[in-house]
C-alpha cells in the first residue's frame, strides 16, 4: 500500500507545495495570516475523511498500537503523524517507520519535521495548520500527548479546538513501567532486548543496505553481510548479538557484530552479520537485522582461528534457541 508523506517543514521547491486536486489548501491561522506554516509534501487530493492519530510515533510501541486499534474501530481510513528532528537519535528511521506503518495498515502518513520555525508555533497555530492539511472525522491521542511551543498544548486544548470528536487514551504500562519511546531507548542502551521487544510488541530492528566489505570472513569460513545504516539510527551498544535477519531471499538466524573488528585492525564502527544457512549474494539488497540477545562484548582475538572457534560457539548458542 502506498503511504503518502507530508511535511511540516518550510517548502523546499515548487513541487513540495503543489496544491491538491480541486484547489489550494487554506490555513485560517488565528493571526489572520494567509500563509500556512504546515505546507504539504506531495500532491493529489483527499478522497475521504480520516481518523487522525496524533503523536511523535518513533516506531510502534504498545501505547501506539493501542491507539491504532482504537482508531480502526472508528470505521474510517487511519492517518498518522510521525515526527523527526527531536533530541537524540531515532529508534526507527524514516524508511523503517514507513515499513512499520504500512504493515500496520495506515492509509496516510504525515511526516512532521520539527524545525525551529515549527517548534516556535503556539499550540493553537500548530492545530490550525494541521487541520488545514487533512479532513478529519475523529482524532485520537494519548493522555501524555503535548504539542506547540514549549509543549503547552494538551489533550484538553485539543478537545476544545478540534473540528471533530477527540478520544484520549490512558497511558499503557508494561511490567508496571510506562511504555514510551524514552523507555524503549533506555532498554536498548541497557541491552535489555527481551524487555524492549515486549514493550514494542514486535522486534526492534536495524534496516540497511548490504554493501561490499573487506570479505575477510570468507577466508575463515564465515562470510558476512556488511550493512550501511543511516547515521540518525539509534543502535544497541557495541557487541555481538544473536537474532534474525529478514532478507529478500528469506529469514535467517543471525549473529550480528556491532562495533569495531579489532582482530583485523578495523577500528571503524560497523554492522556485520553472519546469516546461518544462507549462501548467495545480497549486495545492494535491503535487509533488516533483529538483534534479540546480547552474547558478548567486542574483543581482540589472538588469531583468525581463535575468532573462528568463538564464532562456532556463538552459532551453537544461536541454534539452541
Amino acid at each position: 500500500m502506498l503511504i503518502r508523506s507530508f511535511s511540516i517543514a518550510p517548502p523546499q521547491s515548487p513541487a513540495v507545495t503543489a496544491p491538491p486536486e480541486g484547489g489550494a489548501i487554506s490555513c485560517p491561522l488565528p493571526s489572520g495570516s494567509s500563509s500556512c506554516p504546515l505546507p504539504r509534501r506531495g500532491v493529489g487530493g483527499w478522497a475521504t475523511t480520516f481518523t487522525l492519530v496524533l503523536g511523535g510515533f518513533d516506531g510502534l510501541h504498545l501505547g501506539h498500537r493501542a491507539l491504532l486499534a482504537a482508531a480502526k474501530e472508528c470505521g474510517l481510513p487511519v492517518a498518522l503523524t510521525t515526527m523527526f528532528g527531536g533530541k537524540g537519535k531515532e529508534l526507527f528511521t524514516k524508511e523503517e517507520r514507513r515499513f512499520l506503518f504500512e504493515q500496520a495498515g495506515i492509509s496516510y502518513l504525515l511526516e512532521l519535521d520539527l524545525t525551529e520555525e515549527v517548534m516556535s508555533l503556539s499550540a493553537e497555530k500548530f492545530l490550525s495548520g494541521l487541520f488545514a492539511l487533512i479532513p478529519v472525522g475523529n482524532i485520537l491521542c494519548g493522555e501524555d500527548f503535548r504539542f506547540g511551543k514549549d509543549a503547552l498544548g494538551t489533550p484538553d486544548l485539543l478537545k476544545r479546538l478540534a473540528p471533530c470528536p477527540v478520544s484520549v487514551l490512558p497511558i499503557v504500562k508494561e511490567r508496571g513501567e510506562k511504555v514510551s519511546v524514552s523507555a524503549c531507548k533506555r532498554l536498548l542502551g541497557e541491552k535489555q532486548l527481551s524487555r524492549l521487544n515486549a514493550m514494542l510488541g514486535d522486534g526492534y530492528f536495524i534496516g540497511g543496505t548490504v554493501e561490499h566489505g573487506r570479505e575477510v570472513g570468507r577466508t575463515y569460513g564465515f562470510p558476512t553481510l556488511n550493512l550501511s545504516v543511516p547515521k540518525e539510527k539509534l543502535l544497541p551498544p557495541d557487541g555481538v548479538y544473536g537474532g534474525l535477519c529478514r532478507t529478500p531471499k528469506g529469514n535467517f538466524p543471525t549473529i550480528v557484530n556491532i562495533g569495531a573488528r579489532p582482530t583485523f585492525g578495523v577500528e571503524e564502527r560497523k554492522i556485520e552479520a553472519y546469516l546461518d544457512g544462507f549462501s548467495g549474494d545480497l549486495y545492494g539488497a535491503e535487509v533488516a537485522v533483529y538483534p534479540m540477545e546480547f552474547y558478548r562484548g567486542i574483543e581482540k582475538f589472538s588469531s583468525a582461528e581463535a575468532l573462528k572457534s568463538q564464532l562456532e560457539r556463538d552459532i551453537s548458542r544461536l541454534r539452541s534457541v
